[in-house]
């Protein structure tokens, strides 16, 4: 209770906003509850008891390696032995984990802070080579030029992604608290982003009424949101500090509701949210330093966040600055959908692991772009493809303004595997995702030929949505995708550790029917496209090879379509497609080749 300038007592309430209600949950609603909770126990997402301590033991072995990277960097810098001991160094938890709501096999968000005198450069030098040394840790890879620079990994089997901050401290002692606003002077951004990782998680859970029932509904929205396949910040929705704001935001506005009561009202509320009015969850402060603040009086003017969804740490900051129009389109339709169904959840009680369907990306478009990053080496490759990956985003925002395309919809995770080849043939079928079924004879005279090569090669789709044509309208109706593909190899082969050699990267068009197995083998059955002869279609390319590799390079640089009176997403494709393709530094033929319908 508070008292206001009247002297009345007024009840104290979370957020920026009075509750749109303070009612206590129905025997209804916490047998609505129940029952999700054990929907949610039957989905695995509770680790037990023997992975919680492996966590807790690897963040032990993290935050030592953290101290004695600082102590070699002190010494580099010809600090004392003595002082260099005691520079310190610690490690802080944030995300899923700090927030508690982490389940079996998911990451652990880490923070590495540090004293002034080590630098990021030391981070993805000496501390990546300690990882790397360490027989517990896979999968590393670097990604120095993300947004927030991150080093990936897995130690003993966990998921581990480490970022940095450097603080304006001569020494960091184990008890530092980071929730100190002056901690923050003079950082540069990509730290104060660190650092708001650790500063966001807590001041969530501080803003939130009922952390029990944050937790469990939490845990459901970001199930939901990752069978759907909508849970990714790097590809335009939304990441996990994201879902977790607008959940609490919800518990704001219903501070004694239980889970199941929360989620209904989350998704009825969402997919009718004024965007791009912004998500807080308490109001903006002014900060005491002299740092990029978000401003709400000249926020209406920016049109860059779609769906802006405001960090309550200072400095306040978009979380959602990756959205896009096509994402932002998806995520809407997706809330509709979830309010209409869990409505039917609760009223009529059916299973609360319906909410739960896996998306139909890969039935639901008829034409994709295919996105393949191939390398020659698998340290090599898991930087190159985290940095191709980073940048979808990027082409989704292109292909947007492509005439004629109303959506470039990614999907939020690659597909990785390994080829062997033998010839320069075989290598270059690979990295244009063509396997091709050789015969015995064949096998033979290759295994005599040549000794065989691995290629590792990641892929990455982005379904097109193209509108049906109007009534009455006549005329061939054309996608350029040239310039798109044009300026997204261009810009992810100017990363400064790009290498021509042992890099390469495709980008083409590709037909619902040509779906390689790999994402098929995701589809429900029932939803799998198949060919008008009812053969359910392979990624196996069993044409001979050419001396010319066919492209799907049509007349003018441009997908165009003979008709399109079919419904939207349903596009029978012509004979002239102009899908681009480029590997390495070799552009599509200048002359346009019409392939066989």
């Amino acid at each position: 209770m508070s008292t206001n300038q009247n002297g009345k007592s007024q009840r104290r309430h979370l957020g920026v906003t009075m509750p749109i209600s303070e009612n206590f949950p129905t025997p209804e609603d916490q047998e609505s509850t129940e029952r999700l909770l054990q929907t949610l126990k039957s989905q695995g997402l509770f680790e037990s008891e023997e992975e919680s301590r492996r966590r807790e033991i690897v963040l032990g072995k993290l935050d030592k390696m953290v101290k004695e990277f600082v102590y070699v960097v002190s010494v580099r810098r010809n600090h004392p032995e003595s002082i260099a001991r005691e520079a310190g160094g610690k490690i802080f938890t944030f995300g899923s984990y700090r927030l508690g709501v982490h389940g079996s096999g998911s990451d652990i968000d880490t923070l590495c802070v540090v004293p002034k005198h080590v630098e990021r450069e030391d981070f993805f030098d000496v501390m990546h080579d300690m990882l790397r040394r360490r027989s517990e840790v896979t999968e590393l890879t670097a990604v120095p030029d993300a947004f927030t620079p991150v080093i990936k990994m897995k130690f003993s089997e966990i998921p581990i992604d480490l970022t940095f901050a450097r603080l304006g401290l001569s020494t960091i002692p184990d008890t530092l608290d980071l929730s100190d606003d002056s901690l923050l002077r003079n950082l540069d951004d990509r730290c104060i982003r660190s650092v708001n990782g650790s500063r966001v998680t807590d001041e969530i859970l501080r803003l939130v009424p009922n952390i029990p029932a944050f937790r469990m509904a939490l845990r459901c929205v970001k199930l939901w949101a990752q069978r759907r396949a909508i849970y990714s910040n790097m590809m335009g929705f939304l990441g996990g500090v994201a879902w977790a704001m607008l959940v609490a935001r919800v518990c704001q506005l219903y501070p004694n509701a239980c889970a199941a009561t929360i989620i209904s009202r989350f998704f009825s509320i969402l997919h009718q949210w004024p965007w791009p009015q912004p998500v807080l969850l308490k109001p903006i402060e002014e900060g005491p330093l002299q740092v990029r603040v978000w401003n709400p009086k000249l926020y209406p003017a920016d049109k860059a966040h779609k769906m802006p969804i405001i960090t309550p740490a200072y400095p306040s900051m978009c979380s959602t600055h990756n959205v896009t129009d096509s994402t932002k389109s998806v995520m809407l339709s997706e809330f509709k959908e979830a309010a209409e169904l869990v409505n039917r959840i609760i009223v009529e009680r059916i299973p609360w692991s319906t909410l739960f369907a896996k998306d139909d990306f890969f039935s639901r478009y008829r034409h994709y772009i295919q996105v393949i990053a191939s390398s020659d080496s698998e340290e090599r490759h898991l930087r190159w493809s985290g940095f191709v990956e980073s940048r979808i985003r990027h082409l989704v925002t292109k292909l947007e303004r492509v005439e004629n395309l109303v959506l470039a919809h990614p999907y939020i995770k690659g597909y990785s595997k390994t080829i062997q080849y033998r010839t320069a043939a075989e290598r270059e079928d690979a990295a244009h995702g063509i396997t091709r079924a050789a015969s015995a004879d064949q096998k033979d005279l290759s295994t005599e030929s040549a000794e065989p090569h691995t290629m590792y090669i990641s892929t990455y789709y982005i379904g097109l949505s193209i509108p049906a044509r109007e009534a009455g309208s006549t005329g061939h109706r054309k996608l350029d995708l040239f310039r798109p593909k044009d300026e997204f190899t261009d810009m992810v082969k100017s990363w400064d550790k790009f290498d021509s050699q042992s890099m390469g990267i495709v980008v083409q068009h590709i037909r619902s029917a040509a779906l390689p197995a790999e994402v098929l083998d995701d589809v429900d059955q029932k939803k799998t496209k198949r060919s008008k002869s009812g053969k359910k279609s392979t990624a196996v390319d069993t044409r001979p090879p050419t001396k010319k590799r066919r492209g799907s390079v049509g007349q003018n640089g441009a997908l165009s379509d003979a008709t399109l009176s079919t419904p939207a997403d349903t596009v029978e494709t012509p004979a002239t497609i102009a899908s681009p393709i480029v590997k390495n530094d070799v552009s599509a033929p200048s002359t346009p080749i019409v392939p066989q319908a």
